[in-house]
This record gives C-alpha cells, structure tokens and sequence, in this order.
C-alpha cells in the first residue's frame, strides 16, 4: 500500500515537474520575443531629432498623400516620409470606384484626376460563354460628373503628392523609414534613412503608417495574416477599343477572370488573374506561351489581336494578390492604414475606395482634437476608428473575396452552376444588377444588403436546377450550392469579425446613422414582396411577419449585447404589419418620437449621468443589469403607450355603438 502511495505520488510530482517546465519555456520564449520587438521599438538615432511636426505619415502612396493633404488642411503639421518620390509605375491602383471618386470630392482632391488623361467608366460589362451583358453604376442620384475613374496609378500619385506638397505646413521628404521607436511602451516617432544615407530621428504625437502592402512596419502594429490567393499578370492593349466604351471588362474565363478597363485615351490596361502562388516563368518563356495558348482563346475577338500584340511586345508584369484582414493592436502614438492595414483581392477595384473613406473616417474623429500629445488617450479615442471604418471596408473586402471565389471556375459542379447563377442574377436587369453594382462601387456599402444578394443568387441558382422537374440529382447539386455559397461567404464573414461588421460600436453621435437610413432596403424588399399579391406575400404579412416580430423581441432580450438595431427593426416591422391593417395613424406619433430624436439605445446614462457606450468595452459588463433594466422600462413604456391608446379606440367605438 505504502509502495502504491510512492509510485502514484512520484507520477503526480513528475506531472506537475513536466507542467512547470513547459511553463518556463513559454514564458521564456514570451520574453524573449517581446524583447526582440522591444528592440525594434527603441532603437535610438545616431543623429539629431526632428520634432517640428504634429503627425508623421510614412509612405505617401494613394493613403499616404491623400492623408497628408487632409491632415494640412485642418492646420497640422505633417512630415511625409516616402521611400522613393519619383513616379510610380504599377499595375494596380488604377481604377476607383464611384464611392472612391465621392470621397475624393469629401477631401477635396478631385481635381487629381484632372490632366493625367483618365478615362471616365460608368460601369461593367460581362463576358461568359460567348455571352455577354452590360451593367451600369446606379447614378441617378449624383451629379453627372459622378462616375468611376480609370488611369495611370504613378500620375494619379504624383498629382496627389504634388498637392500635399503645395501646403505650408506638409513636409514632404525622401527617406526608407527603417522602424519606430517608442518610449515607455509609447510610439514617439520614426528612425529613417535620408537620401544621403544619413540615419536620422523624426518625432510626432501620432504616426500614421501607409507604407503599402509590403509593409515592414506592420508586424507591431497588427496581428497580420497575409494571404496570396493568385496574382495578376499586367499587360497595355495600345491603340484598341473595347466593346462597351467607358466600362469595365470582365472575362469569366477558365481558371479565373481576366480584366479589361481604359487607363488612358490611347491604352487598355488587361490583367489575366493566375491562381496560386507559383506563375509561369516570364524569363523563359513559359508566361507568353500561357498568354497565347490558355488565355488568348477566351478573350473577345475585338481585343484577340491587341492582346496577342501586348503580349508579343514583351512588357509583362506580375504582381502577387494579397489578402489580409484588419485585425489591429491599438498602441499608444501610432495607427496603421491603407494597404499596410487591410489588403482585399483587386478583382473589384475596391482598395482605393476603403483607403480614402478611412481618411473621411479619421478626419472626423481628428476634428475636434487639438492637442495629440495625450497617446494613452488618443489611442483609447482613436479605437472607434477602427469600428467606425468597418461596415463599409468589410463590406467591400468581403465582396471582394466573393466574387473572386464565385467568377474562377471548379471542378466542382455545384460551383460552376453558382458561377452560372451569378452571370444570369446579375443580367436580369432591376434591382438584381444595380444592388450589387451599387455594392461593388462603393454607392451602398451595406453588410446587409451583401448578404441579401448573395443568397439571393444561390436560391436563384437552386430554382433554376429545379426546372423542368426537381430530380434527386437536380436537388442534390442545389444542396451542394448553398452548401458551397456558405463555404464561400462565411469564413470571409468570420475573418472580418462578425460583430464588428453587422453590429459596430458607434462612440459618437454625429457618426450614427438613422434606424431609416440602416433599414431602408430591407422595408424596400418587404414593400416590394407586398405589391406582388402573390400567396407567399400573403403568407409572409399574415404569418411570418407578426411571429417574427415576436420572435425579435425573445431574441432582442436574450442576446442584448449583439443586436443594436433589433428594437428599431421590430418598430418597423410592427409598422408595416399593422399598415395593413389601418393601425398605422395609432403608432405613426410614437415612430416619429423614436426617429426625429434618434433615439439610441447603445448609449444608456448611468446613476451619475455618465454615458456608457455599451459595444465599447468588455469592462462595461458589471453594468449591464443596470441597462437591462433601461431596456426593459423602455421597451414596457411603449407598449404602455399602445394599451392606452388601444383603450382609447375602444371607449370611442363603445361611446359611438351607444
């Protein structure tokens, strides 16, 4: 027995032995990484200190220069530190959105796209199969100068630096930024390399770094996972039109989309997309051969020979697509943003867009400040940017990735037919073309509306395999398609976070937006399924509708700290079920208090009149007894306004039977 005792107790002691040693080493391998990056941080400069400005902005790319000009603008003195101020010359970066160009005009720098020859586009045009269809951006409500912009990246660049330059207090220098450094765990500024070779030290209260998509600042600024899904392959049609004039040219072509779009009045910038990381060689051949022999038969003959010219004329280049979430580590003195932040494939066209409505995002937030120099509050202030920035970018980040998956063609059946889907969705004109148009340029970039598009084309997908009969083959293809659609949507979703994309933190009140305005196309999509008259209309106002407004208010209670908007849409979805049954003039008042005073039920006030933004932090958790109870008066106070009124109906119509 005694034996029994020593061997269990020697087992037990050889365990926890075992444990501790393991713990050790991570803790030692913790240290010493934080170390290394330590180091990184506070290297200090064998030359003198610079610290004449309020912000430094390293790179000045599209982010870097449109940020600068912003920044000098408002008052602050900028020092921009670019590696290399000659003109760039790259193969993306040259197409810009509708929303893109709507922000250009926000921050004033529309005029860079005057005098560098670029092309107006006014939308797509699909090619598939030998079929075709033209989609046009939804317009109608902006000025006729509204439109997407096509051009020489390096022109487009040069303009914008040149007009960041013009402004006194933006300082604009040549030097490769080698790494920050910090303080007491606080970013002071940037050690640089001047032209001349001269190691130099650059101080600010805030830098901001737009160095681009290979970015050696990022690694301590964001957990960074950087995905390269394929990469394109450039080349310059000279002297060709395209078959649909100012619009964008998409071939779904086999293995993946091949691109067409003006970037001068002389020239058509194409690039074929390459899946995987592996391309063929341009040095031996191989790229050309793939150009002529794989690519060239699926291009339209209106551009067959220019292409097979671009390509004979040898100036081929490639450059790798990344993929890369923002996933940020807020630190004191210091953000990240354009490329170097979040990176999306480029099929859509969609970077530049994301870069200048963060600028608008961080404007904004920067206005009222006028002292930068408090970094642990800054830092905490400037966390609402990344929540405020991220409806639309992960909006256009996760249409990106979408489409990409969707137009390259499979083996998989199931795939292709969603592929098909897609073309056929979008060439049924409406609603079906301008939603995800209006997606796609930036003009409504909705989490929501995305979502209600894209399963949209899978059950029209499963309802064209369902005609003439639905043969278990047909329904089993039709399972697999939403099976692949979710495959395909869902981990975009999750890798921009879920929360963060469907229900954001909102810290200031000028940045919310009306419950009007965030549900619009959801009470357009229910006002057009009623006018169909059709059984199923019925059955949704009839049925579906109350229960599910019964249902949003179980879900609302239970699941408080997820669903912002779910108290405003169990409103209008009461509104527009008792629409139909004359009960509107009842609640009509009550719906007017709840818009007219933007009633906002993220910000509740606490015992002290304090207000506490409830998505803000995990510390506010301890209150939130305090806020369910908010809810809940809020929520029995108006139906109490509905019992009262529902008594007053009835005394009227007892007073007039008598």
């Amino acid at each position: 027995m005694v034996l029994l005792q020593y061997i269990f107790g020697g087992v037990v002691a050889s365990l926890l032995g075992f444990l501790l040693l393991l713990r050790h080493r991570h803790a030692k391998k913790n240290e010493s990484g934080k170390a290394g990056i330590h180091a990184v941080r506070t290297q200090t400069a064998r030359a003198g200190s610079r610290c004449s400005a309020d912000v430094i902005v390293v790179g000045a790319g599209v982010a870097g220069s449109a940020l600068a000009y912003t920044l000098g603008k408002a008052g602050r003195r900028v020092h921009v530190i670019e590696r290399d101020l000659a003109e760039p010359h790259r193969i993306v970066g040259e197409f810009l959105q509708p929303g893109g160009y709507l922000k250009l005009i926000e921050l004033g720098l529309e005029d860079c796209v005057e005098e560098i020859d670029a092309q107006r586009v006014d939308g797509y045009a699909l090619f598939k199969d030998g079929e075709n269809t033209k989609l046009s951006y939804p317009l109608e409500k902006y000025g006729s100068r509204v439109a997407g912009r096509s051009f020489h990246n390096g022109r487009f660049v040069q303009r914008m630096r040149e007009k960041a330059a013009s402004l006194p207090n933006v300082r604009m220098e040549e030097g490769t930024v080698t790494s920050l450094f910090e303080e007491k765990e606080v970013v002071k500024g940037v050690i640089y390399k001047s032209k001349a070779g001269e190691e130099l030290q650059a101080c600010a209260p805030l830098t901001i770094v737009c160095d681009g998509c290979f970015s050696n600042l990022r690694r301590s600024l964001c957990s960074s996972k950087v995905e390269v899904p394929s990469s394109f392959v450039g080349l310059i049609l000279e002297n060709c039109k395209l078959p649909f004039p100012n619009h964008a040219h998409v071939i779904l072509a086999d293995p993946s989309p091949i691109l067409f779009y003006p970037i001068s009045s002389t020239e058509v910038r194409c690039l074929v997309d390459v899946p995987g990381q592996k391309i063929p060689s341009i040095a031996n051949g191989e790229m050309p051969k793939y150009l002529k022999t794989v690519v060239a038969p699926q291009i339209p003959s209106e551009l067959h020979d220019a292409f097979i010219a671009a390509v004979d004329n040898g100036k081929i280049k490639t450059m790798p697509n990344r993929s890369m979430p923002a996933n940020p580590l807020p630190t004191p003195g210091a953000l990240l943003m354009g490329d170097a932040f979040n990176m999306r494939h480029p099929l859509t066209g969609g970077g530049m867009t994301v870069a200048l409505s963060d600028i608008a995002v961080l404007q904004n937030l920067l206005a009222p400040l006028h002292d930068l120099h408090d970094a642990s509050s800054l830092c905490k202030y400037l966390e609402s940017f990344y929540t405020l920035r991220k409806p639309v970018a992960s909006t256009i980040n996760t249409l990106a990735g979408a489409l990409y998956k969707v137009f390259s063609s499979s083996p998989d059946q199931a795939r292709n037919e969603m592929r098909q889907a897609c073309f056929d969705y979008l060439s049924l004109g409406g609603t079906c073309s301008t939603g995800p148009v209006a997606l796609l340029s930036g003009l409504n970039p909705r989490p929501l509306s995305l979502i209600a598009h894209f399963f949209a084309v899978a059950v029209f997908g499963v309802g064209r395999l369902m005609l003439p009969f639905p043969s278990p083959k047909r329904i089993w293809i039709g399972a697999r398609l939403i099976a692949s659609a979710c495959d395909i949507i869902f981990p975009i979703i999750k890798a921009e976070g879920v929360r963060q994309m469907f229900f954001p933190a909102t810290e200031e009140s000028y940045t919310m937006r009306t419950p009007f305005q965030t549900l619009y196309h959801l009470l357009y999509l229910l006002h057009a399924i009623y006018k169909l008259k059709c059984p199923f209309s019925e059955l949704l106002f009839t049925r579906i509708l109350p229960i599910g407004f019964l249902g949003a208010i179980v879900i609302f209670i239970l699941f408080l700290n997820f669903f912002d908007e779910i108290f405003k849409l169990s409103i209008y979805v009461l509104v527009f079920s008792f629409e139909h049954q004359n009960f509107t003039p009842l609640i009509q008042p009550y719906l007017n208090f709840f818009l007219n005073n933007e009633f906002n039920f993220l910000t509740m006030t606490s015992k002290k009149n304090k207000k506490v933004h409830f998505f803000s932090s995990l510390k506010y958790l301890q209150k939130l007894r305090g806020i369910v109870f908010s809810y809940t008066k809020s929520l029995s106070a108006f139906f109490k306004l509905f019992k009262i009124e529902f008594s007053k109906r009835d005394r009227n119509n007892a007073e007039q039977l008598e």
